[in-house]
């Protein structure tokens, strides 16, 4: 002994902590995570619940400003080496890259439509008119300012009676607007049910023509530090390039343009034929008196450049969008 004190070196089976937030979802997101990265590394994982501040705030997003108000708090705790990884809902992480901070993995997308929820199980079409024959709209409950725009532009196009009514609160919240009879149907995330083992209670999959999905919906995000190599690389056999290329894409237009993820901005890249990337852009004002929708096209490899050459696809579309009067549909830039 020479007196000098041991420092002790963390177990290669060791835990790894796993920042999530508490809701429902967001658990399960977790728990789907935590199997595969066990998997991979042979660890066991340990998910540490934590509060953000969008998941106390009463305001809707459009108010509170929905860029990274479910996000900052699991950033803040893995830069104070509170967790050793965090996993997002992909569309709400912010566009701006964080200092100290790596998008370790992007695992493959879940399916990316909206779902239709709705009193005795009707599709949109069907509810609309059964409500119009009754004298009154259809009252269609959503958070979104971008399932609004949409909503309210399908509606428009039809001449058919549609209301959008804005409500906040967990999955089995805005289900029961629904079930008590408050609300004649809610729009949510298809990936998000699939997830909690509720798809049985869709109505009906909106075709991304009428509802173009948010940038990054369906997939998810894991996060670690940059000091933290060896989990870096070890957390990266959960990526799929595709996926990751598709949403840098999105996320490249929805950065360009300026607008938050509460912003009345959808955005979609999905894969054809011959590694051709097709990036579909949808801006409107959430009253759906106006709605912009273009679309480009790219050849992109999956090499070590498809990342740059997606995100340059996006940046196109969005001055093509900005160039034809996006800014004003959207009322304001950044936040």
């Amino acid at each position: 002994m020479n007196g000098q004190p041991i420092t002790e070196q963390p177990s290669a089976t060791a835990a790894l902590r796993l920042g999530t937030r508490r809701s429902a979802l967001a658990m399960a997101q977790s728990g789907m995570v935590a199997r595969e990265v066990t998997r991979v590394t042979g660890r066991p994982v340990e998910l540490v619940e934590i509060t953000t501040y969008g998941d106390t705030s009463r305001e809707s997003l459009a108010q509170i400003g929905g860029t990274g108000v479910f996000v900052s708090a699991l950033r803040d705790a893995l830069l104070e080496g509170r967790i050793d990884f965090a996993v997002h809902s992909l569309k709400d992480l912010p566009t701006a890259a964080p200092e100290g901070l790596a998008l370790a993995a992007v695992p493959e997308r879940e399916d990316v439509r909206d779902a239709l929820v709705a009193a005795e199980g009707l599709a949109l079409e069907e509810l609309v008119e059964k409500l119009a024959g009754a004298g009154r709209p259809a009252r269609i409950g959503t958070g979104s300012p971008r399932r609004m725009a949409q909503l309210n532009a399908w509606a428009r196009a039809r001449g058919a009676q549609l209301e959008t009514v804005a409500i906040r609160g967990n999955v089995d919240t805005r289900i029961g607007f629904v079930t008590s009879g408050e609300l004649d149907a809610v729009v949510l995330a298809t990936a998000g049910l699939n997830r909690l083992g509720r798809s049985a209670e869709i109505s009906q999959h909106l075709d991304t023509e009428v509802m173009t999905p948010a940038p990054g919906q369906g997939a998810l995000a894991i996060e670690c530090t940059t000091a933290d190599e060896e989990l870096t690389a070890a957390l990266a056999a959960l990526d799929h390039a595709p996926t990751r290329v598709a949403v840098a894409a999105e996320r490249a237009l929805l950065a360009t343009l300026e607008a938050g993820c509460s912003a009345p901005v959808a955005a979609l890249a999905t894969w054809g034929r011959e590694n051709e990337l097709r990036l579909d852009g949808v801006v409107g004002d959430p009253d759906g008196t106006a709605l912009l929708k273009m679309s480009a096209n790219g050849p992109i490899v999956l090499d070590e450049t498809a990342e740059q050459r997606a995100a340059a696809l996006g940046r196109t579309l969005a001055d093509r969008l900005l160039a034809a009067g996006a800014a004003a549909l959207m009322g304001e830039r950044a936040r």
